[in-house]
């Protein structure tokens, strides 16, 4: 049987696993887990498993399970609220012989998932951050002693898809919005500079940054960018790989940043395949054989930078048709 990699919650994720059995499917099983048999991504897997939510008592010995019978030999998620769950139990998946890409230690899976943390910790090691606050009346404070301004963005401590992220323009919309219970706000200084991102492969052996994919965004969807054009600039590289130096990170990244005043500052990271690196692998750089290479005990070599500029994404829709008995399982109910 041919070693595996594993990719859970594939949910919408079809182009990446084509991908990935373009790039290295020769040599290496595509496998896919979703709790849906109608999660599009699944029908581009060598084989594709229905499993239980990622809440469920169950869910982390279903997925081992599936790890020991597919010769899985890396395992990655494609959603946020997985990445912990992959971190907290990564010595189990070790055992196994299987490689968890996401977050190496606590620290590091902790802050990615709560900006706050990330904030304060980068913070601690130097890495410029925008000015971020999780207490309003410590907010009200910076704003009396002309730390912050109007206007700010608000947006979840522990979100994700940019899902209640908004800009505000006054104190009275601040407190309404902070008091309003629907989210566990931060509040954050407006970068009004600019904006990017980054694919960024960190190495699971060296921990050290081998590859990185830097573009700028044209237009956005809920979620993501759906138009990007490539660019290069070595600052960035060297901030990225000065980011990497700080944290354990382990496998593929998605990095956002702003730009004010002609500096670089960190906005989140996001330690799984992001949705734009489509991008970064039609343009000619490949995470997949990086994978590889560290399933195997293999030691990537830096490969930074190297890409086209001006090499544009644009994204369209595209479909699945099944019939209902090709599905995983037909244990569903069509409303």
């Amino acid at each position: 049987m041919k070693p595996s990699i594993l990719f859970c919650s594939a949910g919408r994720r079809g182009r990446l696993l084509r991908n990935a059995q373009e790039s290295i499917g020769s040599k290496c099983d595509i496998n896919a887990t979703d709790n849906n048999a109608t999660a599009p991504a699944l029908y581009f897997a060598t084989n594709e498993y229905v499993v239980p939510r990622i809440n469920a008592l169950e869910y982390v010995d279903t997925v081992i399970d599936i790890c020991k019978k597919a010769n899985v030999k890396a395992i990655t998620t494609l959603i946020d609220p997985e990445i912990e769950i992959l971190s907290a139990n990564r010595e189990r998946f070790l055992k196994e012989g299987v490689l968890p890409l996401c977050p190496a230690d606590e620290i590091t899976a902790r802050c990615c998932f709560d900006k706050y943390e990330m904030f304060k910790y980068l913070t601690e090691k130097g890495i410029p951050t925008p000015l971020t606050y999780h207490d309003f009346d410590e907010f009200k404070k910076g704003v009396d002693e002309g730390k912050i301004s109007f206007p700010v963005f608000m947006k979840p401590v522990c979100g994700s898809g940019s899902v209640g992220a908004h800009k505000v323009n006054t104190m009275e919309q601040a407190e309404a919005d902070w008091f309003s219970g629907e989210h566990d706000y931060i509040i954050q200084e407006l970068m009004t500079g600019g904006d990017c991102d980054a694919d960024v492969y960190v190495d699971a052996i060296s921990h050290k940054a081998v590859a990185a994919f830097s573009k700028r965004k044209i237009e956005t969807r809920i979620g993501g960018a759906s138009k990007t054009i490539s660019y290069k600039d070595q600052k960035l590289f060297a901030f990225i790989e000065k980011i990497a130096s700080v944290f354990k990170f382990c496998g593929p990244l998605d990095m956002d940043f702003f730009i004010k005043d002609g500096q670089y500052y960190l906005s989140e990271v996001n330690p799984r395949f992001g949705g734009a690196y489509l991008h970064a692998y039609g343009a000619g750089v490949d995470f997949f054989p990086l994978i590889w290479n560290n399933m195997n005990g293999i030691e990537n070599n830096s490969q930074i930078g190297q890409y086209d500029e001006d090499v544009l994404m644009l994204m369209y829709d595209d479909v699945v048709i099944r019939k209902k008995s090709d599905l995983v399982n037909d244990d569903f109910s069509i409303l």
